[in-house]
């Protein structure tokens, strides 16, 4: 499985040489629907665990005794797989939609208290050996293991994410645990990962506008005023154009990736400093709620060319916030030290 990034749609530097100091690397994951192994890196798939070790649970004070099972959310998702894929389908059929209404249904969990320990679901591993701009982590550890509480229910607003990260050498793991604990229910469907094998593939990336020199950055806002004129031109004279742009097309990539520039779309942009030691950190990954949109369209894999955003662009099944990204940092001085992310 191959997954392409096209050309960009114009040479970025070549309008703006300066932005060639500020080139780097991210590498998209393009995660799709397959069967991954605990040896391959993966979404949503068997972890690389070792059956003497503790799974991570979340004990922080919260209610987790009301939501949807997660076998039940995936047999949802994949009774609307079949319905859209059978041709001049009106959708789900009558029974199907019976079957849904009871998938859709919320259960009990009794007797389990605010702190009682539940199993974090595992969302994804990544070996270093597949991803070129995958961090490093402590010492000589080659697998990063990422895992989230299944309840929006965590921080100071009681309205936030719960993120554990593990590094490990996976040479070190003997007998693998096969089946791993789940919580019995979850509390938002998009915590829950449908199994996805990945493309890793390192594209040019560019910092997000925000973090830019200053006067830069007025030359590509300036650059893109320009644009949109000439666009409102051409759409008086009946030949309406899209110009690319700095964010949406030429800068950050969207999707599953590793490495590179961080977006801040939703909020002020500004630097992430370690917790332990106030170092500016890096961004380690960034989990998204869609390969591309309406806006990013861009990027869309030249294999999957022609093809809609519905279904085919969120093949993890992972939601984040509203409909937004996880961005996930580390520090470059202690790899050890605490992670931090930004939802944007």
């Amino acid at each position: 499985m191959t997954r392409t990034t096209p050309p960009r749609p114009l040479d970025v530097e070549a309008l703006f040489p300066e932005l060639a100091g500020h080139r780097g690397t991210t590498t998209r994951l393009h995660p799709r629907p397959g069967s991954p192994t605990a040896v391959d890196s993966s979404v949503g798939g068997p972890l690389l665990w070792p059956v003497d070790e503790a799974w991570p649970v979340c004990t922080e004070a919260h209610k987790r005794g009301r939501g949807r099972r997660p076998s039940d959310i995936h047999r949802e998702r994949r009774v609307l797989a079949e319905a859209w894929a059978r041709e001049a389908t009106t959708g789900p059929t009558d029974e199907e939609r019976l079957l849904l209404e009871e998938l859709e249904r919320k259960h009990r969990v009794v007797g389990i208290g605010e702190t009682d320990p539940i199993p974090m679901i595992g969302v994804a591993q990544l070996y270093r050996r597949d991803i070129p701009d995958l961090l490093a982590g402590p010492g000589d550890c080659d697998l990063l293991q990422v895992f989230w509480c299944p309840f929006d229910a965590h921080g100071k607003t009681g309205y936030g994410m719960s993120l554990d990260l593990r590094w490990r050498r996976s040479w070190e793991v003997g007998e693998v645990l096969e089946s791993p604990p789940l919580p019995q229910v979850v509390g938002y469907a998009g915590y829950v990962a449908e199994p996805c094998v990945l493309s890793p593939e390192q594209v040019v990336t560019y910092p997000f506008a925000g973090l830019l020199p200053e006067e830069l950055r007025e030359r590509i806002y300036a650059r893109e005023d320009a644009f949109e004129e000439e666009e409102e031109a051409e759409d008086r004279d009946g030949e309406a154009a899209e110009p690319p742009m700095y964010q949406y097309d030429l800068s950050i990539p969207p999707g599953w990736r590793a490495g590179g520039f961080a977006s801040w779309h939703l909020t002020d942009a500004h630097i992430m400093k370690c917790s332990a030691c106030a170092t500016p950190m890096e961004l380690l990954l960034t989990i998204d709620s869609s390969e591309w949109d309406g806006g990013s369209g861009s990027w869309q894999p030249l294999e999957e060319r022609g093809l809609p955003p519905h279904r085919f662009a969120t093949p993890t099944e992972v939601t984040v916030g509203r409909w937004g990204e996880l961005n996930i940092f580390a520090c470059p001085a202690d790899p050890g030290h605490p992670h931090g992310h930004s939802i944007q």
